[in-house]
């Protein structure tokens, strides 16, 4: 009986033994199939979104109109700088891949800052702020100043055309006389040929010439007379009241 059993153990043993072989391997092959359908279908995915791409954009510009970062490694100097990365965490946070910690300044640049601000800004906030009521008092006198001064000036506009009007009337004046002495001493050169003449004649000129010197000479004298008749009733009045004191 038992001799009879042993056989057919033994047996379902080494079957057991053969499929569980065969069934390792084939777990690996099937693995394997998986992975390389998985790199298959990613790439047909990857394909796929291509075409989908109608739009003719570059793969940068295409990454920014669809919120993304537009390039995944750096392609210039530029995209290596602190704050070209710190612009790119803070538009698109963490799917950025940037480090967060780069955001914050170092010690090196914060007394870099320090130093450069103190030769920059070399006022504390007080001293700026006294500084700026300063001016504005300053600017605030001179606007008052020049207000005054064209208030004086306004005062004074009305005396201001009164003269002007007469010094106008007074230049007329004596354009006016001057052309009436002209005429006059045409008029005695006239008289004095005793007949009509052109005024264009050499004798004319000569004898109009001749009468205009006259007439200086007879006005000179006559300031002349005047300045002497003032002086001696100035002397008069000195004496007058040195008399009276």
């Amino acid at each position: 009986m038992n001799l009879y059993f042993r056989p057919k153990l033994l047996q379902s043993r080494l079957t057991s033994v053969f499929r569980s072989a065969t069934t390792v391997s084939e777990v690996v092959q099937n693995e394997q199939v998986d992975i390389d359908d998985t790199e298959n279908s990613l790439a047909r995915e990857a394909e796929i979104e291509k075409k989908r791409n109608i739009s003719r954009l570059s793969a940068a510009h295409y990454n920014v109109i669809n919120g993304r970062r537009p390039y995944k490694e750096p392609m210039a100097l530029p995209h290596l700088t602190v704050k070209y990365n710190r612009k790119m965490y803070g538009k698109y946070g963490a799917a950025s891949g940037v480090n967060p910690n780069i955001c914050w300044p170092s010690k090196l640049d914060i007394e870099e800052k320090q130093e450069y601000e103190a030769v920059a800004y070399p006022f504390t906030i007080k001293e700026m702020m006294t500084m700026v009521a300063e001016k504005r008092e300053q600017e605030r006198l001179k606007t008052q100043q020049r207000d005054n001064e064209i208030a004086a000036k306004f005062a004074k506009l009305g005396q201001w055309k009164k003269e002007l009007k007469e010094k106008i009337a007074k230049k007329e004046a004596e354009v006016e006389a001057a052309k009436l002495k002209k005429e006059r001493l045409i008029e005695e050169v006239r008289r004095h040929f005793g007949f009509t003449l052109d005024p264009r004649d050499e004798r004319f000129q000569e004898m109009l010439a001749k009468r205009e010197k006259e007439q200086k000479k007879r006005e000179k004298q006559a300031r002349l007379e005047a300045r002497e008749k003032l002086m001696i009733a100035k002397l008069q009045q000195k004496k007058v009241e040195g008399v009276s004191e």
